[in-house]
């Protein structure tokens, strides 16, 4: 169980990794400070919705994963 627990973990971090780095944020720190012309929180759809929300349920999944790893 916890060499299961160790290699979930692994997966679910390398997949959190090329989420979040596939996730597309404008045009870097120009967007930041006004440049980029679409607002500072832009509306996702398609496709970087579901980016999005499959980051975030990983994300939740790596913490649930990092405490059964704590308790076993």
């Amino acid at each position: 169980m916890e060499k299961f627990l160790i290699l979930a973990q692994i997966i679910v971090a390398i997949l959190l990794i090329v989420f979040i780095l596939l996730q597309q944020r404008g045009t870097a720190l120009g967007s930041a400070f006004g440049g980029g012309g679409g607002g500072f929180y832009g509306t996702r759809r398609g496709i970087q919705k579901k980016i999005f929300w499959g980051s975030v349920i990983l994300g939740a999944l790596f913490i649930t994963l990092a405490l059964l790893n704590l308790i076993f």
